[in-house]
């Protein structure tokens, strides 16, 4: 539908001149023409008092837009609907589908953390000025909540990004955003302080910020006290604030520290006294019980608030494919946590898990590395059930306006999709790189757009990946017939072998990208020339290069070949090409290279990955990459069979140890009887494997089965811990003898 020129805006009450000026620049933005303010306009703004805060409603008359809300915060959503429903093509502005309607939202609370501190990968390097344009752009999505986070204020704790102080920022942003009508939350930690000391820093606090409706002070994360006594000085705190500002509202969170179950307990009983001083309560990562647990428990007086993780990608609570957790390591290992990473097909199963329990959500963001994700978040906070290719066409038209919005979609949904399973094997990353290359070459201006160089930045990282395993995997198995023959000064030239130009320029083209990035938005890819915290915190420019193939590893390995005689050389390499072969009466799983599903049990819930891969003291050459995924829990399941070797078995567990004096009933368990019971972690170490044929921090345990522990060829392994758990990054299941150890074991490579 082409509707007229947007030529005039009007209203007759502040708030709508604010709103008007506001449609109005960004429609200059779009067109070139800023349109006037005048009566009998094409776009008015009308105040209702019948609106609450959220709602608004948009009708169209003679041609004329009217927008209706009972203030700013309603008619910014409206001009976000229009905005987001509007095409912009030459002269002409085209609506993309139906506007007129009244909309509520589904959820009270949608908002979004954007600390400023040094944890961040962008937002230390803003100003007030980049805080308020993008609250206004989450606003457009629905946002109504920003949260600052409280850090301690002091010249150590601040880098050199941070121009002001944290107090004047907030000030200052506090100022900026009222202009928007969004609520303000604080997420502030607790400290060691004595109670009386640390409520007079809070109210004091409170009382230099002049706009304030949340104070969220988490239960661990960070955090130590006792569930007692966080909220006994929750409370304490809530009574201080609440005599500075009245309207605020306390909601601690059920986190953790230690310990998940006993300290939920006792906080649920504490809870269950209802202290008026607490208004709700949130839940996040390292939660002290699951939603639904605490839904169950918690009075029905207290409201929840999600904090959900939308911005990390391992080591956190929702890690890529988190109901199977098997994000490839090669992926893992060079875009690391903070990636720039649209996931929105997995944070709808995400936000369609949770919202039954809550009453909206304040999610955990480091940076805008997660831009995508949050638009997407907060439209389904507004909309639960709008469809996904609606949100990011409109995430297309608002941002890329001009663009063509079906290349725009199909390459954030092909973001998502480049990362199932093996990069090397996957056919949609050079598709996705197409996308964004195509809509830069139709349109140019796109160079200067954050949001687009961003997408383009992750989209050339996924193809490097791809096309440097491709090649290393080829060279490898090259490699490896050389190294069958005792050829190793041939192998390592081959794993020598330079990537070439086409991988050499995309490489460039990735550093050139996050310099563009960094000038333009202050996001921080890499420590030495930008200011990241640390490689972990989005510093992918640190990680880019890391190992993504066994490649290193034997490079490493052929050099210590080369220190041993002859003898034992040969002894040794055949090792090495065989350390993860089995026979088909013989078993071997890889956390980082087998599924879940092989397991043939589903593992507890709770279970961590602790991803060893993108840390570059680690992943250096001295890991191979089977071991690059540890499995960490109380518990751990898995069954086969086809167990036939008359001569017995042993299981070898590669284990990442983590002692503790208290652990007294570390468990191994084969078909329902007990292998091993008592302290870590029994079995006899194998440490020449560990020395040649593993990495520096695991160890290597063995542990005879008995004949009579397996049946019929099938066992039913289980391992348990109850005090700190096991962290396992391989299993095998070895004949006796293994002739794999054996040097006159003649062995076919050619199909390797």
């Amino acid at each position: 539908m082409i509707i007229p020129k947007i030529k005039t805006v009007y209203s007759d009450s502040e708030q709508g001149k604010k709103a008007a000026e506001i449609i109005s620049c960004e429609i200059e933005k779009r067109t070139g023409i800023k349109p006037v303010f005048g009566e009998n306009a094409d776009i008015a703004f009308n105040l209702s008092d019948s609106f609450g805060r959220d709602e608004y409603e948009i009708s169209l008359n003679d041609n004329k837009f009217i927008f209706m809300a009972s203030g700013i915060r309603g008619f910014i959503y409206a001009i976000g609907m229009f905005l987001r429903k509007t095409e912009y093509r030459g002269n002409e502005i085209f609506l993309a589908e139906e506007i007129c309607g009244k909309y509520t939202p589904y959820m009270s609370i949608r908002g979004h953390q954007l600390g400023y501190r040094t944890l961040s990968n962008t937002y230390d390097a803003w100003t007030p000025d980049d805080y308020y344009s993008y609250v206004k752009d989450l606003m457009y999505f629905g946002c109504n909540v920003f949260e600052h986070t409280v850090f301690d204020d002091t010249p150590e704790n601040r880098n050199s990004l941070m121009k002001q102080s944290e107090l004047d920022l907030i000030n200052k942003c506090a100022e900026k955003v009222n202009e928007l009508g969004v609520d303000i939350s604080f997420w502030y930690p607790n400290d060691e302080k004595e109670l009386s000391e640390s409520v007079n820093d809070r109210v004091k606090f409170f009382e230099c910020v002049p706009h304030a409706d949340f104070y969220f002070p988490p239960g661990g994360d960070p955090g130590e006290f006792e569930a007692a006594e966080f909220i006994d000085r929750t409370v304490a705190v809530s009574r201080a604030i609440k005599r500075v500002n009245p309207g605020i509202k306390v909601y601690p969170s059920a986190q953790a520290p230690h310990n998940a179950e006993a300290w939920g307990d006792e906080f649920i009983k504490k809870m269950k006294d209802l202290p008026k001083e607490i208004d709700g309560v949130v839940t996040g990562p390292n939660c002290a019980m699951p939603l639904h647990d605490l839904r169950k428990r918690l009075p029905l007086d207290y409201p929840i608030r999600l904090y959900p993780d939308i911005t990390h990608n391992v080591r956190c609570e929702y890690p890529v494919h988190f109901d199977r957790d098997d994000w490839h390591y090669s992926l893992a290992a060079t875009l690391s946590r903070e990636a720039i990473n649209p996931r929105p097909a997995e944070y709808r199963t995400v936000h369609r898990m949770t919202r039954q329990y809550i009453i909206g959500s304040v999610s955990y963001s480091e940076g805008i590395n997660d831009d995508v994700n949050k638009m997407v978040w907060s439209d389904m906070d507004f909309f639960p059930d709008a469809d996904l290719t609606d949100t990011l066409s409109d995430y297309a038209r608002l941002f890329f306006y001009g663009a063509d919005i079906q290349k725009a979609v199909s390459g954030i949904l092909g973001l998502e999709k480049n990362w199932e399973g093996d990069p090397a094997e996957n056919p949609h990353i050079e598709n996705t790189l197409k996308f964004f290359e195509d809509m830069l070459d139709e349109r140019p201006e796109l160079s200067e757009n954050v949001r687009f160089l961003m997408l383009l930045f992750r989209a050339k990282c996924d193809m490097l990946v791809k096309m440097r395993r491709k090649k290393e995997l080829k060279t490898i198995k090259a490699a490896k017939r050389e190294l069958s023959n005792l050829n190793l000064e041939r192998a390592e030239k081959l794993l020598k072998t330079p990537l070439g130009e086409e991988y050499d320029k995309i490489r460039r083209d990735i550093s050139a990208i996050g310099e563009a990035l960094f000038s333009k938005a202050g996001i921080q890819l890499d420590t030495e020339h930008y200011s990241a915290n640390s490689w972990e915190r989005g510093a992918t420019l640190d990680t880019i290069d890391n190992p993504v193939t066994d490649k290193a590893w034997l490079i490493n390995r052929i050099e210590y070949a080369k220190t041993l005689d002859e003898s034992e050389r040969g002894i040794f390499i055949h090792k090495l090409l065989n350390r993860n072969r089995t026979d088909k009466n013989e078993y071997y799983y890889s956390f980082a290279e087998n599924s879940f599903t092989e397991l043939g049990v589903p593992q507890d819930a709770g279970f961590y990955m602790d991803f060893q891969g993108d840390r570059p003291h680690i992943n250096n050459g001295t890991i191979p990459m089977s071991m690059l995924k540890v499995f960490d829990h109380y518990s751990f399941k898995m069954k086969t069979g086809g167990l036939t070797n008359k001569k017995g078995y042993n299981l070898i567990l590669n284990i990442k140890p983590r002692y503790n004096e208290k652990v007294t009933e570390f468990k191994i368990a084969i078909n329902g009887k007990t292998l091993y019971k008592g302290c870590q972690y029994g079995g006899e170490r194998d440490t020449e494997w560990e020395n040649t044929l593993s990495a520096p921090g695991f160890e290597c345990r063995v542990y005879h089965i008995p004949d009579d522990f397996i049946i019929n060829g099938c066992i039913e392994l289980e391992i348990t811990e109850p005090v700190v758990g096991i962290m396992i990054s391989e299993i095998f299941i070895k004949a006796i003898p293994h002739n794999y150890c054996r040097a006159d074991v003649p062995r076919d490579f050619s199909s390797d």
